[in-house]
């Protein structure tokens, strides 16, 4: 038997064609449907300059607050491919989690760690960044930067350590 969705609102995750991801957002909030690309700053450098530009955090992926009956309207857009699928039901993530991205991505906060005692397979504890009772396995670890994997979103985010 086949669970019922309710028909309120729900963060979906939205698959795009690759690069196109802001493009999306932005056209997708012109039709009125709430959409969020999370992006960072980074330097990019060419041979006669550099220049800090927004890179979306989750390549090819925008989240959007639609019910569950809305979903096709957000195929007008030529962009949008599809959406994300898990254990056969559209993927929803939680608004905690949106507002704990949100957080972390505004908050210059780092976690008060030493990587040499970090190693790949230990847990830490997310919670300086926003992300409320949260614990992510660590990946890899370089420098004083790791790669921690968030389980219950199945996506890995890098966190820069404290020295």
């Amino acid at each position: 038997m086949k669970k019922l969705i309710k028909e309120e609102k729900n963060w979906y995750v939205l698959y795009s064609r690759p690069n196109a991801e802001k493009k999306l957002a932005a056209l997708l909030k012109e039709r009125g449907i709430t959409a969020y690309c999370p992006t960072r700053t980074e330097i990019r450098y060419w041979s006669d300059r550099k220049k800090k530009v927004q890179v979306p955090v989750l390549p090819s992926m925008v989240l959007v607050y639609i019910k569950f009956s809305e979903r096709n309207n957000v195929f007008d857009i030529p962009s949008a491919v599809r959406f994300l699928y898990w254990a056969k039901e559209p993927a929803m993530v939680s608004t905690k989690e949106v507002e704990a991205l949100k957080e972390s991505l505004d908050s210059k906060k780092t976690i008060d760690a030493k990587t040499e005692k970090i190693k790949p397979g230990h847990k830490i504890d997310l919670s300086p960044l926003g992300f409320k009772d949260q614990k992510g396995k660590v990946k890899y670890v370089s420098g004083n930067q790791c790669w921690v994997i968030l389980e219950s979103i199945g996506y890995v985010v890098k966190v820069t350590l404290a020295d």
